[in-house]
């Protein structure tokens, strides 16, 4: 395995050589990715930011993805970075960025083709799985109490595993028109979709899914024999796990359920448009309706000082958790998904809370302020909240003030982290983590094209 460039680099000091492998070692290489690169970062004003783009943006490409041809199809397998083991969620952010270049880059297209059959495989494994080997290779989380299979690596259900893959076959058949993604085994994935948010809704009792693990870190297993904390059955999904990995405590993760009905809606028009499958997305529909009403009745609160905000976490009990996780779907990132307009009062009544020191989760430091969680701990800010604060702002000094901060908080490596300290960078977690670097890249790409002199003046 070819170590990768940022696993020797902490305080290094830069002098703005590419630290991407060399280009024999590269994973995957798209001309359309690697001629954007270089007009990006020609254009970009400030030398350092045009070398953690360059760094950046082609990350997953060039260090995660494994493509190949499998029963006559394309298929490709992404490790998350310095964890050899595809999540869900993580291979669709991770390739989500090379999208809008699909249509000029065949290789790139039969890549983003292969991810989008392999979650739906994966699925069909296991819909209540969060991770999985290239095959069934086991697992060192083989013992949790659950029903663990050799093809799994971790077994933890969290909603946006099954919204992820729909996001991302969808705006792929969006930007290229091309349905033959949408084959017999895609439905069926969807169905299976379908049948396991019905499920987690707990009408008909806690239904087939329970985890626990032997650990001494709460936040990796479940209370309750398996089934998390009690919720009273609501029409909202429960939700076992954070997109952190870490356990919910109240079940009903409201971020996570808003991106359900994103997703629901988006299988109801790929079931009426591809398949001509009229029953199934009235179905899709009327659970993405139901859902959503939920959310509006149990989730939203009169905050003593934001007015009407989205708590975090709920149980249909009237007992709510305020707060926000760097994760994405986090409730900072809720427009950046699509799940709620940027301008809506609600989001901007919730922005302000997250945003601030009333989240218990939002550190203030002398090197950085921003968004974290448990999963990390206390004081460590995770760049993935700094760039959603970016991507979710219609303001350029927030913006600029956010690439800034991504700016003087890398180390020295060049590259994004899992997180770091708020009062000192070079104390971070995950030197390779692919999943921020190319979001990084993708707001660095977004600026490009939206606000070109912000690129110019930093």
């Amino acid at each position: 395995m070819t170590l990768h460039p940022t696993l020797y680099l902490k305080g290094f000091q830069s002098n703005y050589r590419s630290r991407r492998p060399p280009v024999d070692q590269r994973k995957f290489t798209s001309r359309v990715i690697e001629r954007t690169i270089v007009e990006v970062k020609d254009f970009i004003g400030n030398p350092e930011l045009a070398w953690m783009f360059e760094n950046c943006f082609p990350n997953t490409l060039d260090t995660t993805v494994t493509y190949r041809t499998m029963d006559g199809r394309p298929d490709t397998f992404v490790i998350t970075g310095d964890i050899p083991a595809m999540w869900l969620r993580d291979s669709t952010a991770q390739v989500w960025p090379y999208l809008p270049f699909v249509n000029e880059d065949d290789g790139l297209k039969l890549l983003i083709q292969g991810v989008i059959h392999r979650q739906a495989e994966l699925i069909r494994i296991d819909p209540y799985a969060n991770a999985f080997n290239d095959g069934p290779a086991g697992s060192p989380w083989e013992s949790d109490l659950t029903e663990m299979k050799p093809e799994l690596h971790e077994r933890k259900w969290e909603i946006d595993s099954l919204c992820y893959p729909v996001r991302l076959a969808y705006r792929y058949y969006r930007l290229t028109g091309d349905d033959t993604i949408f084959d017999e085994s895609w439905s069926d994935t969807a169905g299976l979709i379908l049948k396991t948010f019905r499920e987690q809704q707990r009408k008909e009792g806690p239904g087939p899914y329970r985890f626990q693990r032997e650990t001494t870190i709460a936040t990796d297993t479940l209370p309750g024999n398996g089934y998390g904390n009690p919720a009273r059955p609501n029409g909202l999904i429960c939700s076992a796990f954070r997109p952190s990995d870490d356990a919910t405590v109240f079940p009903y993760l409201v971020p996570s359920n808003l991106f359900a009905v994103r997703s629901l809606r988006q299988l109801s028009e790929i079931a009426s448009g591809v398949y001509g499958e009229i029953g199934f997305a009235e179905d899709c529909r009327q659970l993405a309706d139901e859902v959503d009403q939920a959310v509006k009745q149990y989730a939203v609160f009169d905050h003593e000082k934001y007015g009407k905000i989205l708590a975090y976490e709920v149980d249909g009990y009237l007992n709510r958790l305020f707060m926000d996780d760097a994760n994405i779907p986090s409730l900072l990132s809720l427009p950046y998904l699509g799940c709620i307009d940027a301008d809506d009062p609600l989001y901007r009544n919730t922005r302000k809370y997250i945003l601030g020191d009333d989240n218990p989760w939002y550190f203030t430091g002398t090197a950085a302020k921003g968004i974290g969680g448990p999963h990390v701990g206390a004081g460590m800010i995770w760049p993935l909240s700094i760039i959603m604060q970016a991507m979710t702002s219609d303001s350029d000094e927030e913006i600029a003030a956010c690439i800034k901060t991504l700016l003087h908080t890398h180390a020295g490596t060049g590259f994004m982290h899992e997180s770091f300290h708020k009062d000192n960078p070079e104390n971070f977690t995950r030197s390779w983590f692919a999943w921020a670097n190319t979001l990084f890249g993708e707001l660095i790409l977004e600026q490009y094209r939206e606000r070109p002199h912000l690129l110019k003046e930093i």
